[in-house]
């Protein structure tokens, strides 16, 4: 549960210890030692730790370090090929480097050269000042919290936090909620609830399967598949009672032949696995009589009507009424059409159609048709999509939609809000509310399914800003190989990936790159590691790149954006590798410190998608800000025969992705939380007054002037720690930050 809450939320669960007198000498010990990682400790979490005993405390602080290190990518060994990189690389003749690399490549990533492997030079000590993340003490009902947010979030939910809940229902006995308002999540919990309870009957678990497609979803979760349905799934063989259940919740839904209908070649699929006909007899056929007939249609291709089929023949033919008619009766389809209708037909009864049924539509549509009219008439050149499934890709087209008055555009995005406003207001009362302009930046959690697990948990779009003092972007990835392989790639278990750097103008026009094959820009400033090819036993050290950037020579030569790629170049995917992962570092001065320096580790993620390429992060050098992506790239007729699986070869869908993802429009979380208050509290503008703090930090931050060569400028501070202490006492459960995205799916959405 620690762990969980670690990660989440950067509290720990404290019981009272049994120590006569306090060892604040011990206290202060690890204290210093966790600061190394990035953290400290609350004035809370420190009274508490005086109750302890040697033993406890020696228990705690391994425990806890541990969890830490594993957060921050800390937990294992990073040995690039050149011990005194950057300096090494930077020094180095080409053709040093180039042979090298080549004995590298020849010994199959054996041999390194051995003059650099050693570090004959001291390093400096770390001179950045980095700021510190401070524990909060934590109780089980926040645990309880985390499960239910995550339970009942209205929108998918990512991978980490299904093996989240699915621990806390299995190991903690939590208590599964009745209402589960996404039908992905439901499918998912349903699932795991018939591991633990295989003898459930149908009535435990109608509550969360109300439809065919929910009941489709739920085999498909069965059969470990994607149950956004947008990629196939080979389903599994089921047991005898199994396959009774899924024909008893199938007869149970309404309108299932239509539903079963837009998934025909699936569900005759999964006909194959329950066998409908075994139940076509006296004894079931009274029970199961709808699912049998349903398949029977399926299978002999008869005719089903369906409601999408009539809208079509109606709008086909300028039935418009008759169209609007239908769609009324399902408010989601109607907002999800209205773009198409108001191009198509007259527009002023589809705004009236529209106001009616609006507070019918889900609140994550009602935000998202609302942000995608309130850019409407804006001129765009792409339309930028991320197509359902759990593979985070982006697609974009050419812009060539007609344009529609302004004022209808305009009046769709008055009904949006007033519905959301009349919804939210039904929820508890906020009270006074100081909501941070920061949280602008931060993009509402609509889709987390295809997330990756990540030290900090943001959403695609975000930007955050680089840290003041920051001067260099270090990168860093680590793999080891797998024990074997059995997916086709050319060497048994080898498993070669390369880290990139891809730097681009404020146009998009490609400046250079930085990879294995260019080492370094003498232009930009940046540097690569060096190529390691082999990842080293499974249960070893591993291996790593590191790649370096300087932020201010990218934008003294004319470019902009940074993107950092991960390429699989031995072709096995990140779901296949046994150890993978990505992170970077933001750094003030690249030579000072040990290469890896855990407490300036801005983000980490585990590589595991099932994917071959990856863009974890842009860089916008001239804004100083990160640009969250944790996308998968598409390398579909990309000619990696050539040249190999790198950034070379897929430059263009680099560029196509990148601007897309640059200059999409996505609802953020300070005009979700605006509609929020408008509904159901009220603005301060006092932090400290306020009964919510809507804020990127735990804490309170200040600004002091200073002078610098003569010039004044202000200075971005944390808080002194009697302030600290102020907020870990009056403001912990109340201060919200951007990355509680459990709470923002569930309480805000």
């Amino acid at each position: 549960m620690n762990e969980i809450l670690l990660r989440r939320k950067n509290k720990v669960i404290l019981g009272t210890g049994t120590a006569r007198v306090a060892n604040d000498r011990y206290i202060t010990a690890i204290m210093k030692n966790i600061e190394e990682l990035g953290y400290t400790f609350s004035r809370e979490v420190f009274d508490v730790l005086r109750t302890y005993s040697v033993n406890e405390l020696s228990d705690f602080y391994f425990e806890l370090k541990a969890t830490l290190m594993k957060m921050k990518g800390a937990n294992v060994v990073y040995m690039p090929m050149y011990a005194d990189f950057p300096k090494g690389v930077m020094d180095a003749h080409f053709s040093e480097l180039y042979i090298n690399a080549m004995v590298h490549y020849w010994s199959y990533g054996i041999l390194y050269p051995k003059k650099y492997r050693k570090r004959v030079n001291v390093r400096l000590p770390l001179f950045d000042e980095t700021k510190v993340k401070v524990l909060q003490r934590g109780s089980e009902d926040d645990v309880r919290q985390i499960f239910d947010n995550i339970c009942m979030s209205r929108t998918s939910i990512s991978k980490t936090d299904r093996e989240d809940i699915a621990y806390l229902f299995e190991t903690e006995n939590m208590k599964l909620p009745d209402d589960i308002p996404h039908k992905e999540n439901a499918a998912y919990i349903a699932a795991f609830y018939l591991q633990k309870k295989p003898l459930a009957n149908v009535s435990e678990l109608r509550k969360y399967v109300k439809t065919a497609t929910d009941v489709l979803r739920l085999v498909t979760a069965m059969s470990d598949g994607d149950v956004s349905l947008a990629e196939n799934t080979r389903y599994r063989s089921f047991s005898r009672r199994q396959r009774r259940m899924i024909m008893e919740l199938l007869s149970g839904c309404p309108n299932i032949e239509e539903d079963m209908l837009r998934y025909k070649e699936r569900w005759i699929r999964i006909g194959e696995r329950i066998h409908p006909s075994e139940f076509d007899c006296s004894r079931y056929t009274l029970e199961y009589d709808r699912a049998i007939n349903a398949f029977d249609k399926l299978r002999n291709n008869r005719k089903i009507e369906t409601f999408a089929g009539k809208v079509e023949f109606d709008l086909a033919y300028g039935e418009y009424e008759s169209a609007l008619a239908e769609l009324v009766k399902r408010p989601g389809e109607l907002a999800r059409r209205l773009d198409q209708l108001l191009r198509e037909t007259y527009k002023e009864p589809v705004i009236r159609s529209f106001a009616s049924v609006a507070e019918k539509v889900s609140t994550p549509v009602l935000l998202q048709v609302r942000e995608h009219f309130l850019h409407r008439s804006e001129h765009t050149d792409v339309r930028v999509f991320f197509p359902k499934g759990s593979l985070a890709k982006c697609h974009s087209e050419r812009n060539d939609l007609p344009g529609i008055d302004e004022r209808y555009c305009q009046e769709v995005v008055r009904i949006c809000e007033n519905a959301l406003v009349k919804i939210y207001g039904q929820r508890e009362p906020m009270g006074r509310v100081y909501l941070s302009d920061d949280y602008r930046n931060y993009v509402v959690p609509f889709s987390q399914r295809s997330a990756s697990k990540s030290l900090k948990t943001i959403v695609r779009g975000s930007r955050l800003p680089m840290a003041s003092q920051t001067n260099a972007v270090r990168a860093f990835i680590w793999w080891t190989n797998m024990d074997k392989c059995d997916f086709g790639s050319y060497d048994d278990g080898r498993v070669d990936i390369d880290l990139s750097a891809a730097i681009f103008d404020e146009n998009w026009n490609y400046m250079e790159h930085v990879s294995y094959t260019n080492l370094k820009s003498e232009k930009y400033k940046a540097c690569h590691s060096g190529d390691i090819v082999n990842g080293g036993p499974v249960d070893g050290d591993g291996v790593s790149e590191f790649l370096d950037v300087d932020v201010d020579s990218v934008v003294r030569y004319g470019a902009r954006y940074v993107v950092y790629q991960v390429y699989s170049y031995t072709g096995q995917t990140y779901a296949d590798m046994p150890h993978a992962m990505f992170g970077w570092m933001e750094r003030a001065d690249v030579n000072s410190g040990e290469i890896y320096e855990p407490k300036t580790v801005e983000q980490k993620m585990d590589l595991s998608a099932n994917s071959t390429a990856c863009i974890p992060v842009i860089f916008d050098c001239v804004k100083r800000e990160f640009i969250w992506c944790d996308m998968n790239l598409s390398l579909t007729g990309v000619h990696t025969h050539i040249g190999g699986n790198n950034v070379e070869s897929n430059i263009s869908g680099i560029t196509a992705v990148c601007y897309s993802m640059v200059n999409m429009q996505k609802p953020n979380l300070y005009d979700l939380i605006t509609l929020n208050v408008r509904a159901r509290g009220e603005f301060t503008s006092d932090r400290e007054e306020a009964d919510l703090v809507f804020d990127v930090e735990q804490w309170t931050e200040t600004y002091t002037n200073e002078t610098e060569s003569g010039k004044q400028k202000t200075v971005k501070r944390r808080a002194d720690e009697q302030e600290i202490e102020r907020d870990d006492k009056s403001q912990d459960r109340k201060v919200i930050t951007p990355y509680d995205t459990e709470l923002f799916m569930r309480e805000y959405l």
